[in-house]
């Protein structure tokens, strides 16, 4: 259960500090500076969450990679759901907390995921969206089989340092397209209190990167050394 409760912490953390980050920064693809500030904080909340519950959960918070993990056989599919279950749960709260304190505060959003605009009458096509949220989860997840993969040796101690650095690259590219969500758990929570369009196109954000985290899973069995040796 403490593996559990840890993958909902570690998601409430990464949904607070990260769509929070957006939030006050006033994300916004005109203004690079936003852009990066939010791609850092996404980052910075992955390694941190890595050294804090790495040793308990892994520190997946996040059904795509959860996904690919158990894609690749290194966990059972019960305890995958459970994972996924409680980063979903972790991902509402950390929503919660963040709507609490933006409306108290006279602000307005949750960093939810959309389709971002082109300029003022078209957004991003609906297969633009679903098409950058896949792959960009693939490069995502590949890392994270890859960089914890017991062949890497000793750089399993950097793997939090490489996964975090890795999700701070995903979202520089990917943020003009989406707002970068890779993560359904990252999601759910802030469309479910931001409502309209973010809601409306929330499936998106849910078979986007569980597809791009089973591509990764498949790509990795074909690349891995040790599946190479047997």
């Amino acid at each position: 259960m403490k593996k559990y409760l840890a993958e909902m912490v570690g998601t409430m953390v990464l949904v607070l500090m990260g769509c929070g980050a957006a939030v006050s920064l006033r994300c916004n693809n005109a203004d690079p500076e936003t852009v990066i500030g939010t791609a850092l904080a996404f980052g910075l909340a992955v390694v941190a969450m890595a050294y804090t519950i790495g040793g308990i959960s892994g520190c997946h918070i996040n059904p795509a990679i959860t996904l690919g993990v158990a894609l690749s056989g290194r966990m059972s599919w019960k305890e995958a759901g459970n994972y996924m279950v409680f980063q979903v749960i972790g991902g509402i709260i950390g929503a919660a907390v963040l709507y609490l304190i933006t409306s108290s505060a006279g602000l307005v959003g949750t960093g939810a995921n959309d389709l971002q605009a082109i300029n003022d009458a078209q957004t991003i096509s609906v297969l633009g969206g679903l098409l950058a949220e896949i792959f960009f989860t693939c490069v995502f997840v590949l890392v994270v089989l890859g960089a914890t993969a017991k062949t890497n040796g000793a750089t399993n101690n950097f793997a939090g340092l490489a996964i975090g650095l890795s999700l701070v690259l995903v979202h520089l590219c990917c943020i003009r397209y989406t707002g970068t969500s890779v993560n359904p758990a990252r999601s759910i929570g802030p469309a479910l209190f931001q409502g309209g369009t973010a809601l409306s196109h929330l499936w998106i954000f849910i078979v986007g990167p569980l597809v791009g985290g089973a591509l990764a899973a498949y790509i990795w069995k074909l690349v891995d050394p040790a599946k190479a040796v047997k």
